[in-house]
């Protein structure tokens, strides 16, 4: 793991994500489930970043990601709320798709107050890690308009399901949580009101 200081923001460098696979795609999906009852085993610092880019990673010169984005104006921002990562401190951290590396936003594990914010969900608060996916609107509606909210939706469900494939092929599981208080998620995790959360991604390895 990497650190350096960024403009006095730490930042931290992922593993290099693979982009390589030896599972079937048509395996994968058929093994898709929803797990929210997890084991004891922390989560890789590899295994979260290749997560990450499975969300947002950026795959072209061009800039371009894992997920289509209506006019490529990439509205969605995704933060790992880290638990119980290997090597990695709990805490809040932004994920950067163009360094493929991320961000300290919070020192200090807020997986309690997120659970809390998720109307209880145990998944939430205690997976070794959840993935927060939170849209900016304006970078979609200057372009479409009041068409954007649906155009931001439909991109968020992408990438919950690269999330929910690249898990299963990690031997990990996952689940989208769309039931929570957008008002608390945003206090738990100090975003700013410009960021509406669209779901919470919680992930580990399935209790057995």
């Amino acid at each position: 793991m990497t650190v350096r200081a960024e403009r006095r923001v730490a930042t931290i460098a992922l593993p290099e994500a693979s982009v390589e696979g030896t599972a079937s795609f048509e395996a994968i999906l058929r093994k898709r489930r929803s797990v929210r009852e997890f084991g004891a085993s922390s989560l890789s610092l590899a295994a979260a970043g290749q997560l990450l880019w499975a969300a947002q990673g950026v795959t072209s010169s061009a800039g371009e990601r894992t997920a289509p984005s209506a006019g490529a104006l990439y509205p969605l921002e995704v933060y790992l709320v880290a638990g119980s990562v290997d090597v990695l401190p709990a805490g809040v951290y932004r994920y950067r798709p163009q360094k493929h590396a991320l961000r300290v936003h919070l020192a200090g594990d807020r997986r309690r107050e997120l659970g809390e914010a998720a109307l209880g969900q145990t998944a939430v608060s205690k997976a070794p890690a959840v993935l927060v996916v939170v849209a900016l609107y304006a970078r979609t509606a200057r372009k479409y308009g009041v068409r954007a909210e649906r155009y931001v939706h439909i991109e968020a469900g992408h990438v919950a399901q690269n999330v929910y494939l690249q898990a299963q092929v990690l031997g990990l599981g996952t689940v989208i949580v769309g039931a929570f208080e957008d008002d608390a998620v945003r206090s738990a995790l100090e975003l700013p009101q410009t960021e509406s959360p669209l779901a919470l991604l919680p992930v580990g390895t399935p209790r057995p």
